[in-house]
């Protein structure tokens, strides 16, 4: 198809053309015909196809944001011999530009090339685009080849060791969520908040002291650890926060579900996941936290809280300080909170029963983990 400046140069010449025959000047429509030979024989250079067969390998198809990816082209001439080509093979928004080395007739060539890993989510790769032009680029065609295929680029993570719940494991009760006899037993009273079931209500206590209350039940065997992402948008003013946020979640869940406990993930718009625990459940984790995006959610993180059941560990991931008085008021449903706040803005004291944790990148939150879990 013709370029711009393809067009323009036609257009011109056309009114050239018409202006040296009205006026009875040859000159002009010279050069008007040169022009719409220019541009006739720019057509004709984009118009032969390369027969080509693209077949194409993601090396690995997951990493961890910003780790090596490389893409493998292997490119066949099933026609005529080509020159080398320069193409453009697209990698999510951006693209990548790609040498193929002149091809004979029935030959094949693979190239290698790196793929941008900076940023998280499923980034499609392919299909190859060649572009062929005309040196005075009046005319450009652009082909495309072989199937798109997804890299996923993961959260990137680093080693955390689970932090005790702060609660003793029943002697009684089963040692895993895995068990087919696995039981709840009774853990505290407190009272009553939406959302609860009417049926836990210790009708007794709630006579004798005037307010619902209700039992409060916990696993007998692993507690859960919860985690909660702030991703509303307005929360977020540099996207590179929201991803050092998600590398957080990330980080905590992985640990967590590496040493066999469950892990539950949400977000003011719901659940993203709930794993049983085990090594098995990384990859489910990890997946799950390469697509969250921020989002305006009908709630906020701690209104999300208040729907999941009681126990185990909550960590929230947020930042500012706006929050961490509504997540004091949840504290007495689970038996340890914490909250990671990234690149806060200015300090803040945490609530009692509330510990806290201020980090600017990964190597700063795992130190400041270690510190925390060598504290009893």
């Amino acid at each position: 198809m013709l370029t711009p400046l393809g067009w323009g140069t036609a257009a011109v010449s056309i009114v050239l053309y018409a202006a040296g025959w009205w006026l009875g000047y040859p000159e002009p429509a010279m050069l008007a015909v040169a022009g719409l030979a220019a541009v006739a024989a720019a057509a004709l250079w984009t118009l032969p196809q390369p027969k080509l067969d693209v077949r194409r390998e993601i090396a690995p198809l997951k990493v961890e944001r910003g780790e090596p990816a490389v893409g493998v082209l292997h490119v066949t001439n099933k026609g005529r011999g080509v020159r080398g080509l320069s193409a453009q093979d697209a990698a999510g928004p951006a693209s990548v530009a790609v040498e193929v080395p002149r091809l004979r007739a029935g030959g094949t060539r693979t190239v290698t090339y790196r793929l941008p890993t900076e940023r998280r989510g499923r980034i499609p790769v392919g299909p190859l685009r060649l572009v062929r032009a005309d040196p005075l680029r009046l005319a450009r065609r652009v082909r495309e080849y072989g199937a798109p295929q997804f890299l996923l680029v993961r959260p990137k993570t680093v080693r955390l060791a689970l932090l005790p719940s702060g609660r003793a494991h029943h002697l009684e009760g089963p040692t895993s969520d895995r068990s087919p006899a696995g039981t709840a037993t009774f853990h505290a009273l407190r009272e009553y908040v939406i959302g609860d079931e009417l049926r836990h209500i210790h009708w007794k206590s709630s006579a004798r002291t005037g307010t619902l209350m209700v039992r409060q039940l916990v696993d007998a065997s692993l507690p859960t650890t919860t985690i909660v992402l702030e991703a509303r948008p307005g929360s977020w003013p540099e996207p590179d926060d929201f991803e050092l946020a998600v590398d957080a979640a990330a980080s905590v869940a992985v640990g967590a579900a590496s040493a066999s406990f469950p892990v539950r993930i949400l977000t003011g718009t719901g659940q993203l996941t709930d794993t049983r625990g085990g090594p098995e459940d990384v990859e489910v984790l990890l997946d799950h936290l390469t697509a969250v995006q921020t989002k305006d959610a009908p709630q906020s993180t701690v209104d999300a809280v208040r729907r999941v059941r009681a126990g185990g560990s909550l960590v929230v991931v947020t930042t500012g300080s706006a929050e961490l008085g509504r997540i004091a008021s949840v504290k007495g449903r689970f038996d340890r909170v914490l909250v990671l706040r990234v690149r806060p803005s200015e300090p803040a004291s945490a609530p009692p029963g509330v510990q806290l944790i201020d980090f600017a990148d990964l190597d700063a939150l795992a130190e400041s983990w270690r510190r925390l879990g060598s504290v009893r």
